[in-house]
């Protein structure tokens, strides 16, 4: 005869199966930091060369092909193209503040170094 199992016992499953796919969680989140690090490094490269040649931080028709690739891949990957989208928009508003950032700081040096 089956060990009927105690809502004890069943809560304790129930806690260490959660803990295991909380730690799957933790390390996608880890992923993903390391992975948005990465990509910055890139744009800081994209702002230094804006900045060089005077272009502008913001590139609005870029943007527009990213959002209906980024929209199309979160389509695929069943995920909200709306949420991608949103995070898409966040992430494009933090690098064009570190672009402008970037052509603020050339500009000043440049400034400073005609005026020397």
């Amino acid at each position: 005869m089956p060990e009927a199992t105690t809502p004890d016992a069943e809560r304790e499953a129930a806690l260490a199966e959660l803990g295991g796919i909380r730690q799957s969680i933790d390390n996608i989140d880890a992923a993903l930091v390391h992975l948005l690090a990465e990509r910055f490094k890139f744009t800081q490269q994209v702002g230094r060369l804006k900045a060089a040649h005077e272009l502008p931080a913001a590139d609005p028709e870029r943007e527009k092909r990213q959002i209906t690739r980024l929209r199309a891949l979160a389509v695929d990957a069943n995920l909200d193209p709306a949420f991608a989208e949103k995070w898409f928009n966040f992430v494009v508003a933090e690098v064009i503040h570190h672009h402008e950032r970037i052509a603020s700081d050339a500009a000043t040096t440049d400034a400073a170094g005609d005026a020397s």
